[in-house]
């Protein structure tokens, strides 16, 4: 029986890497950069008013050149004082009309307009009688305060966005702030989900005597988009071998990753892991976990695209997901952690776990109200709660991870707690 470590390691060695596309920048959220994005021009492109006030030269209001900062604090105390200007001119944002600005002058400006020539600060309104013809200036201004020089942000030749990195809103918005409209970017991995057994109908269906709904493909096709991956979902694999053959070198043609749900434990499966022999490398070891300790892993095809054997078990697929599979996909998209956030938590109740096997229990992880802890309540391993009913995985927010030698847990007993898609 392999360890879960071993069984991970194993599908680390697989990660997959889509070819790099170039898309839309609009479309590129969450997906990791595939080049170095370097700028064409200066951001900002021109000097430019910081905020709402009056263009001066620094020293015309009592302030001296080269000791002031674009992040100039407003609230902070200054030294007043009593200086009046005139005021030749009004610039908003958006103005293409050049102004020079002479000495003893100022110029009132709006937010992200242009300073005129010669004017190295902004006086804040605040810090004015707001004077439309003459302005009294009431606190002294050094040079740069409240101004945002050309290239303050980034200059022509820096590099807006590292390759590698994912981008989000910010990137986004830095990658349109020097004007790209396009981004080359690794894409979303494909992932093709099957669902195999006699027994299954789909939900469009009247199951007969003997026959349930295909849960398997439609929860883990909505587990691989949570994840990150664009999915298409088979639905159900049936007929003779050939005709399975053919189903699935449709899919490793089309993805990067596959995962088929009953290929191990489940009716027809046996026939199924035959065709998949044909195809590829495909190791069926039991993994030491439960539930999902039934699983099985391999690479098909020239492309050698990762595989996932699951058990027909609905909880037991979804829960070999979040151990495998997940982490599989974040990776492909570059994200710093593949693995959801870990907490340690007070057991509420008593939970039993199986000698020798990691497991993986469902759970309602929720806060004390007045010293903050986390606690945790286990809905599977309790006494009378089965392991494989679906009802019970869809109120977790939560599973805690049981070591391999530990078999009870009793209440107030701290343990570690992964957080799944409701909590995370």
């Amino acid at each position: 029986m392999r360890s879960v470590e071993q069984q991970l390691a194993l599908v680390a060695d697989a990660s997959v890497t889509p070819e790099p596309v170039r898309i839309a920048i609009a479309d590129a959220l969450g997906l990791m950069c595939a080049e170095e994005v370097q700028a064409t021009r200066a951001l900002p492109g021109f000097s430019q008013a910081a905020i709402d006030g009056y263009a001066v030269r620094a020293v015309d209001v009592g302030g001296e050149r080269g000791l002031g900062s674009p992040v100039a604090d407003p609230d902070a105390p200054v030294e007043p004082i009593e200086r009046s200007l005139p005021v030749v001119g009004e610039v908003a944002a958006g103005s293409q009309q050049p102004l020079r600005l002479q000495p003893k002058q100022a110029v009132r400006v709006h937010t992200g307009a242009p300073l005129p020539t010669l004017a190295d600060a902004v006086l804040p309104l605040e810090w004015t009688d707001r004077g439309k013809r003459r302005v009294t200036a009431q606190r002294v201004v050094r040079s740069g305060d409240f101004a945002r020089r050309a290239g303050d942000d980034i200059r022509p030749g820096d590099v807006a966005v590292t390759a590698g990195s994912v981008l989000g809103p910010a990137q986004i918005g830095l990658l349109a702030a020097v004007g790209r409209s396009k981004v080359l970017v690794y894409p979303r991995p494909r992932m093709s989900v099957i669902s195999v057994g006699r027994e299954l109908v789909d939900i469009d269906r009247e199951p007969g005597l003997g026959q349930v709904f295909d849960v398997n493909s439609y929860s883990l096709a909505a587990a691989g988009r949570e994840a990150g991956a664009d999915v298409y979902r088979v639905g159900i694999a049936a007929g003779e071998p050939r005709r399975l053959r053919e189903i699935v070198e449709a899919q490793i043609l089309r993805s990067e990753v596959i995962v088929i749900a009953g290929a191990v434990g489940g009716s027809g499966s046996e026939i199924f892991r035959q065709v998949l022999e044909e195809l590829g490398e495909i190791d069926t070891s039991r993994v030491a976990m439960h539930p999902g300790s039934v699983q099985g892993f391999g690479l098909l095809g020239e492309e050698r695209v990762p595989v996932f054997l699951l058990p027909a078990n609905p909880v037991s697929a979804l829960v070999t997901f979040e151990v495998f599979i997940r982490p599989l996909i974040r990776m492909s998209l570059g994200k710093r952690n593949s693995n959801r956030r870990v907490v340690r938590a007070r057991a509420l109740n008593h939970i039993s776990s199986r000698d020798g096997r990691r497991g993986f229990i469902r759970a309602r992880l929720m806060r004390d109200a007045e010293t903050h802890d986390y606690l945790v309540e286990g809905l599977g391993g309790a006494a009378g709660a089965p392991a494989h009913l679906l009802a019970g995985l869809a109120e977790a927010n939560a599973m805690i991870r049981v070591p391999e030698d530990v078999t009870e847990i009793r209440p107030g007993d701290v343990v570690e707690v992964m957080f799944l898609s409701q909590g995370a």
